[in-house]
């Protein structure tokens, strides 16, 4: 057995360690903001019926109401662009030209002519 490979040398074991605690280190970070999960479903509880004491007033939380809302809103209303390759089929919803009801290329009426009003006279002669 040669000697080398049974000897433990803790000296560079404790560097290595050290060296991995360091860059563990680098990309910690601490959060110290804590919110409610606007995922989950909120339950408030009543107080109880026979209870003497007024209830007590229950404040708004706002931040709370509006990540909630945030949360239910569909993604063209809340980000400026579409955040994934299939969100930008149907991103915009809109017309993408205003409408002109005067222009013959977009509008397709019924016009009267002389053959359709005959049509018509004979349609209603038949009835």
């Amino acid at each position: 057995m040669a000697a080398g490979k049974d000897e433990v040398d803790y000296v560079r074991k404790n560097l290595i360690h050290a060296d991995t605690v360091k860059k563990e280190q680098r990309y910690q970070k601490l959060h110290t903001e804590f919110s409610i999960n606007p995922f989950r479903k909120l339950h408030v509880l009543p107080d109880k019926p026979m209870s003497r004491k007024p209830p007590e007033a229950l404040l708004e939380d706002t931040t709370f109401i509006e990540a909630y809302r945030r949360v239910h809103m569909e993604p063209a209303k809340k980000y400026p662009a579409p955040i994934t390759e299939s969100q930008e089929i149907g991103w915009i919803a809109g017309p993408l030209i205003q409408e002109n009801h005067q222009d013959p290329r977009f509008n397709f009426r019924r016009f009267k002519t002389d053959v359709t009003e005959n049509a018509a006279f004979f349609r209603r002669g038949l009835k």
